[in-house]
C-alpha cells in the first residue's frame, strides 16, 4: 500500500465531505435515509418509533437520537476506501472491496443506531458512554477488519510469496 496515495485520498475525501454543497446534497439526505431505514426496521416490532429527517425518535416518550456527521458511517467508509484505493489491486477488485465495505459498515451502523436509540430510552449515562466510546471505536474497527478481510481475498501479487496462513 502506498502511504502517499492513502494520505492524499483521505485528505481529499474528508475535504470534499466537508464542503457545504456535498453536506446538503449528499450527506444530509444519506443520513436522513439511514434514519428512515432504522425506523422501518424498528417499526416491525415497535410502533412507537418514527423518523423525521435525521432524527429517530419515540412518539410516546419524545426521546430520540439525531444522526449527526460522524455517526452515519461516512467517515469510516472514507478511511476504508482510501486504504482500498492505495492497495495494489485491479479496479474490479477495488470496486468489490468498496461495495462490501459499504454494506458491512452500514449494517453495523444500523445496529449501532438502534442500540443507541434503545440505550437512550433506558439510561442516558450508558447511552453517552456507548455513543462516545464504544461505538466510535467499533465502527472504525469494523472498517479495519473489512479492509484486512478484503486483503486476504486478493490473489498474491506476481513475484511475492503467497501467505502461509500462520503468524
Amino acid at each position: 500500500m502506498s502511504i502517499w496515495v492513502f494520505a492524499t485520498t483521505l485528505l481529499a475525501l474528508f475535504t470534499i465531505e466537508l464542503l457545504g454543497p456535498v453536506q446538503s446534497l449528499v450527506i444530509q439526505p444519506f443520513t436522513a435515509g439511514i434514519a428512515k431505514v432504522s425506523a422501518v426496521v424498528l417499526q416491525s416490532f415497535d410502533s412507537t418509533v418514527a423518523a423525521q429527517g435525521i432524527v429517530l425518535w419515540n412518539r410516546e416518550t419524545g426521546q430520540g437520537v439525531s444522526i449527526q456527521p460522524g455517526c452515519n458511517g461516512v467517515e469510516a467508509m472514507i478511511v476504508v476506501f482510501a486504504a482500498i484505493v492505495a492497495t495494489t489491486a485491479t479496479w474490479r477488485q477495488k470496486l468489490t472491496g468498496t461495495v462490501i465495505a459499504f454494506a458491512a459498515i452500514q449494517a453495523l451502523n444500523l445496529v449501532r443506531i438502534i442500540s443507541l436509540f434503545y440505550l437512550l430510552q433506558w439510561n442516558e449515562t450508558w447511552f453517552e458512554w456507548a455513543h462516545l466510546y464504544l461505538w466510535q471505536a467499533l465502527i472504525m474497527l469494523d472498517a479495519l477488519v473489512i479492509y484486512l478481510l478484503w486483503l486476504r481475498m486478493l490473489p498474491p501479487v506476481a513475484g511475492e510469496p503467497a501467505p502461509t496462513g500462520s503468524a
